[in-house]
């Protein structure tokens, strides 16, 4: 018996790294927040509703844009400053995949515009491919939160937020989601890594070009995972990497959903284990030990195990696809670096959603 959707939720955030009129990366000593905070405040929003879209500090309104970077601190922490390393889209909450990916899309183009009269466009990769480190003051009470905020200066990428049921929700044994995550969310990376530029070059590692900086960057210290029970369990997966292709947000939802939902999903791992796993996926991507047979697994059991709550699963196509094949959204990027040896003529092919 199939079960209707209703009772899920569904928001995606989006990080872009920001180039000029000639598609050369920006970064911080470049860009101002002002600047960019009053483009993003002429960007009409009035259809959009603001649920679940808070103020976030320095900003002075709520919406689906905000400037994304460090945090000066004053004193108690306090933010003083942003020093911006790129732009953000937020969708509200939505009551399907399908309105939350339109919302994006249609959030994406006004903001695309508004750049563009300015002279800025919005890129997508995850890893800014010519800084590589950042620096600040302590912005954050506890050590491990302030190294990520100054780690995540240079990375960009999509964090995908899905609410349950709340009968789903009060089933659900969160110390046992988190086994399943850090054994399973290596390889569906794998599915879509795509950071391989890195110093304004191709990044390598023992000789090797590899497959994402950005998931080799972050996988030591920032979590695979954010559970907010307080938000009616929002459940957020973060390990993903941005990608041009709207059809990727859509399985990304499914992916997230069938670790949450797929109760035959039996791997578990330590968070060790996975940022080891991780390491190895930035490495070699699909490639990697144990990659795609835990990718293979969710794939294939996805359709029964969400089928039953009437999700269609027919966006997991393409992952099938690059399973079998082994390529990789990085391997594109290689390609097209290797062919056009220039940051900005890459770039120039990452600004559109397709």
């Amino acid at each position: 018996m199939t079960r209707h959707r209703s009772g899920f939720h569904f928001g995606l955030e989006t990080e872009f790294l920001l180039v000029d009129a000639s598609c050369r990366p920006l970064w911080h000593p470049e860009l101002r927040f002002e600047e960019l905070n009053a483009i993003l405040e002429t960007i009409e929003v009035r259809d959009f509703d603001q649920n679940g879209l808070d103020l976030i500090p320095l900003h002075r309104k709520r919406m689906p844009f905000v400037v994304e970077g460090y945090q000066l601190p004053g004193p108690n922490l306090v933010p003083t400053a942003l020093l911006p390393k790129g732009l953000e889209i937020r969708t509200p909450v939505c009551n399907s995949i399908e309105e939350c990916i339109d919302a994006f899309v249609t959030l994406h183009g006004r903001m695309q515009r508004s750049l563009s009269e300015h002279g800025y466009r919005a890129a997508i990769l995850s890893f800014h491919p010519i800084e590589d480190h950042f620096e600040g003051p302590q912005n954050k009470r506890r050590y491990d939160h302030w190294q990520w905020a100054m780690e995540a200066m240079t990375t960009y990428g999509p964090d995908i937020n899905v609410s349950v049921p709340s009968d789903v929700a009060e089933r659900l044994d969160l110390h046992e989601l988190h086994g399943k995550v850090n054994y399973y969310a290596p390889a569906l990376t794998a599915l879509t890594v795509a950071s391989p530029l890195y110093r304004g070059d191709l990044w390598r590692m023992r000789g090797k070009v590899g497959k994402s900086v950005r998931t080799y960057h972050r996988s030591t210290i920032a979590p695979a995972i954010s559970i907010h029970p307080k938000e009616n369990l929002r459940l957020e997966l973060k390990p993903l990497e941005m990608t041009p292709y709207r059809i990727d947000y859509h399985g990304y939802f499914l992916l997230w959903l069938a670790l949450i939902l797929d109760e035959s999903l039996l791997g578990r791992a330590t968070e060790q284990t996975r940022i080891y796993d991780m390491g190895q996926v930035a490495r070699f991507g699909l490639h990697a030990e144990s990659a795609r047979e835990r990718a293979h697994e969710v794939l294939s059991n996805a359709p029964s195990a969400l089928g039953h709550w009437g999700f269609d699963c027919q966006a997991l196509d393409h992952f099938h696809a690059r399973l079998e094949t082994r390529r990789v959204p990085a391997d594109d990027i290689i390609d097209l670096f290797e062919c056009e040896q220039s940051i900005p003529n890459v770039l120039r092919h990452l600004i559109d959603l397709r």
